[in-house]
């Protein structure tokens, strides 16, 4: 076997690591978002930004759950879970008021939006 081939291979070999350690990066980044469930008997308001000065985009069924892809302060709101300044992410331009949904924690559970 020539020097070339066992270049070429090896270089091949190493394309297919990267690759393959790429998807698995993906698929760990996909599979750690974690749902939560919307307070019981509440229809909740997704807004464009963190308060409720913000345009509300849509409204989540009762019994929702929801993604929390990051989180970032913003306006009080006092809910069923407390009264929290929390946002919560739940897709590209929508928030959610922390103090409705079941994170089992006071504080952030996501990382912080930028």
């Amino acid at each position: 076997m020539s020097t070339d081939n066992i270049g070429a291979r090896t270089a091949g070999e190493a394309t297919e690591l990267t690759l393959t350690t790429a998807a698995a990066a993906t698929a760990a980044a996909t599979t750690s978002v974690r749902y939560y469930s919307v307070a019981p008997g509440y229809r909740l308001n997704v807004r464009s930004g963190p308060g409720t000065g913000y345009t509300i985009v849509r409204v989540l069924a009762e019994g929702a759950k929801i993604p929390i892809y990051c989180q970032r302060p913003g306006e009080a709101i006092a809910g069923p879970y407390g009264t929290s300044n929390i946002w919560d992410n739940i897709d590209s331009g929508e928030y959610v008021s922390d103090a409705y949904v079941l994170t089992g924690s006071d504080g952030y559970v996501a990382a912080h939006c930028s």
